[in-house]
């Protein structure tokens, strides 16, 4: 299955990055056109003329819209998180509540704040200015970050809290006996010990901003450089038919993604598979068992030394 849905399509668009769709004639002397090979031509490209412009603004992009929103949503998340993991009346309804940007779909959540940033609605309203955050520019931008941020920041607030929500009371209250406060707590205590979590969390959302496709699409629109990504970049070079050009774009933008993931995972530690938490378990699962067998024959030897002692006292006391 795995080679099915994953190997299979990456290999095929390996190998039509290798091509490019030329005008020739055919056996029977019409214009057509056919695959030529043309080698590693679709990459280079990818840095030099229109194309090579499009793609560095592309990519320029991408690690905008990934840096910014994935760091406002880390922050924002663990504050609800931290406000989730408190006990007050009303927490269900607050949890229940931050769900609801996340169980938006994107296209949809797209439409509505479109609606929201339309030249005569809601923002501009508020803000009591005509700022064109559809169009071209910076309002674009911060446009498409607004709405991202909105709907994902949830989703690493609720991993957050999951992973609070395993630490054991009584390390608080020890801390709290010692004299620590909130803050002390917060850095000492929550961070360092939800921060596997958080590491997993933080990668899934920079995975997935690096993909990004559907929002700025339906929010601003295809064709605007502004907040062009590399996956709308691709989609609009196999909506023109150059699918080697748009092959190309697409294995650069998975290699970006793996490179990414690799510095999570290998660099920063990021414990995906739950690997490394095993491992953990075994050895401690291992240590118990050499202390009990090291008890264990501890106390067969005391038990034998008694009984040889009991045995050279009665042999004294019969003679």
């Amino acid at each position: 299955m795995l080679a099915l849905v994953i190997m299979y399509p990456l290999l095929s668009a390996v190998h039509q990055s290798l091509f490019r769709a030329e005008s020739g004639l055919d056996a029977d002397g019409f214009v057509s056109d056919v695959e030529t090979f043309v080698g590693l031509a679709n990459y280079t490209d990818l840095f030099a003329g229109e194309s090579g412009r499009r793609f560095l603004n592309a990519f320029a992009n991408t690690t905008f819209f990934t840096v910014t929103t994935v760091f406002l949503e880390t922050v924002l998340g663990l504050c609800l998180a931290l406000a989730m993991n408190r006990a007050f009346r009303g927490r269900s309804f607050l949890r229940a509540s931050i769900l609801v940007p996340w169980a938006v779909p994107t296209a949809v959540s797209g439409l509505l704040w479109r609606w929201i940033f339309q030249s005569d609605g809601i923002a501009n309203n508020l803000l009591g200015s005509e700022i064109l955050w559809t169009a071209e520019g910076n309002a674009s931008k911060l446009a498409v970050i607004i709405a991202e941020v909105w709907k994902t920041a949830p989703f690493i607030g609720l991993l957050v809290l999951a992973g609070m929500q395993v630490i054991p009371g009584e390390v608080y209250e020890a801390a709290r006996i010692d004299g620590a406060g909130w803050w002390r707590q917060l850095g000492s205590i929550t961070l360092p010990l939800v921060k596997p979590t958080l590491l997993v969390a933080v990668l899934f959302r920079m995975l997935d901003a690096l993909r990004m496709f559907d929002l700025p699409f339906v929010l601003i629109g295809p064709g605007k450089e502004s907040v062009e990504t590399l996956s709308m970049l691709a989609w609009d070079e196999s909506n023109q038919l150059r699918h080697g050009s748009a092959s190309a774009f697409a294995v650069m933008l998975f290699l970006y993604v793996a490179v990414v993931a690799i510095v999570f995972v290998k660099v920063l530690g990021a414990d995906v598979t739950g690997a490394k938490e095993l491992k953990l378990m075994s050895k401690k699962t291992a240590r118990k068992n050499r202390l009990a067998a090291t008890q264990t024959t501890a106390t067969a030897d005391q038990s034998t030394s008694e009984l040889a002692n009991s045995e050279q006292k009665k042999a004294e006391a019969t003679r």
